[in-house]
């Protein structure tokens, strides 16, 4: 058994103590303070802090040479008000735990365990907490990270809790898991007039009306397939809350969405100049900015391999169902470093879905996430 009943006991308390604590992209310095006093319980060779922002990575040393393998989770939590009667739900309004990043991190917490007990025969373990996975602005932080070379993973692993697929069962593909995907926040102006005399301005009004399903239309649709795409109109503000005033500013915050890389650029090109060509028929000017941006995630068939071993080894049952998806996961800018792979461990047809109120992380699925991981890297490192 890589864990004993105690051991689990000790890691689902210590989710359930990240739960009730919770805190947002590149803000996670009491989230980083607990998990660097778990890691350092147990004696990692090395610990390195403040990696993109308040990453932390924890190294297992082999006594021979090998590959470096590198497993990671997340930090942050989200800006939802968690709706539960749970004793451990979130004690900061206004922010919770709603995508699992504390279940993932227990499970690496459980993997230091079993790793501070019995060192790799060869190579390296590296655990990393990663800051900022929400806003897709953490993995590439750490990667360009000076200190991201110290590390230079060989493989790189990861999983995600997926609602909806069966409990405890493994979707895994190669190829592309998850898209790339963008915020893009468009900034319109022209001239404020008197409610009474509006032709005297210069309105954003009839620039919105026009985008909104414009730029909505520009996404395709349809299956997950090579030519997917998706605009998601998130936000829209014109003006000031006024009865007085005709407008002279508006914003219009979209998020992108496309299977890969190639076509995310394809796409930002068209709804760049479907938004410039607008506000240039209307006289307004213009400005375009893009932020939440994320790499599309591509499972390397090496890597995809090694999982597939663990889990037919661990007797988890695996498949391809619910991939590609298309929700987004920073992860994939590891695999622009090194073969890596990402699973997705179904925690239920009918458990509430990633990001609503009412989510919370199974706790029995820590058990599987460290058992199958451990396996991967005994295989790999003996």
């Amino acid at each position: 058994m890589v864990l004993t009943n105690e051991d689990v006991v000790d890691l689902v308390a210590f989710r359930h103590k990240l739960h009730s604590a919770p805190e947002l992209s590149r803000q996670e310095v009491q989230t980083a303070r607990h998990v660097r006093a778990f890691l350092a319980s147990t004696r990692p060779d090395q610990i390195m802090t403040g990696l993109g922002g308040h990453g932390i990575a924890a190294v297992y040393e082999g006594r021979a040479p090998g590959p470096t393998v590198l497993v990671r989770a997340e930090l942050d939590g989200l800006p939802i008000e968690e709706i539960s009667d749970r004793p451990y739900r979130s004690a900061t309004p206004g922010k919770a735990h709603l995508c699992g990043h504390d279940g993932h991190m227990a499970i690496l917490a459980g993997l230091a365990r079993a790793l501070g007990r019995k060192r790799p025969q060869r190579g390296r373990a590296v655990l990393l907490y990663q800051p900022a996975e929400e806003d897709g602005s953490g993995a590439a932080a750490v990667v360009a990270d000076p200190r991201f070379r110290e590390i230079s993973p060989d493989y790189a692993f990861a999983l995600h809790n997926l609602p909806g697929l069966p409990f405890g069962h493994v979707a895994l593909v190669e190829g592309p898991v998850s898209c790339a995907s963008r915020g893009m926040r468009i900034v319109l102006n022209g001239k404020t007039a008197h409610a009474s005399m509006p032709e005297t301005g210069l309105s954003p009004v009839a620039v919105v009306a026009e985008l909104t399903p414009a730029l909505t239309a520009l996404g395709r649709g349809g299956t997950l397939d090579e030519g997917f795409s998706m605009v998601t109109i998130t936000h829209v503000k014109i003006g000031e809350p006024s009865f007085g005033v005709a407008p002279a500013r508006a914003e219009i915050w979209a998020t992108l969405r496309t299977l890969t890389d190639a076509g995310m650029e394809d796409l930002c090109v068209s709804a760049e100049h479907l938004v410039l060509s607008a506000a240039r028929e209307k006289g307004l000017s213009v400005e375009i900015s893009h932020d939440d941006i994320f790499a599309h995630c591509e499972n390397a068939p090496e890597a995809v391999a090694e999982l597939r071993r663990a889990l037919d080894e661990e007797g988890v049952p695996h498949g391809s169902g619910h991939l590609p998806m298309r929700a987004s996961e920073d992860f994939g800018r590891f695999g622009q470093k090194a073969p890596a792979a990402m699973f997705f461990l179904g925690a239920g047809e009918n458990h509430p879905s990633l990001h609503n109120p009412d989510y919370d992380f199974p706790d029995d699925l820590i058990r599987i996430g460290v058992r199958v991981f451990m396996r991967t890297l005994r295989n790999l490192l003996g």
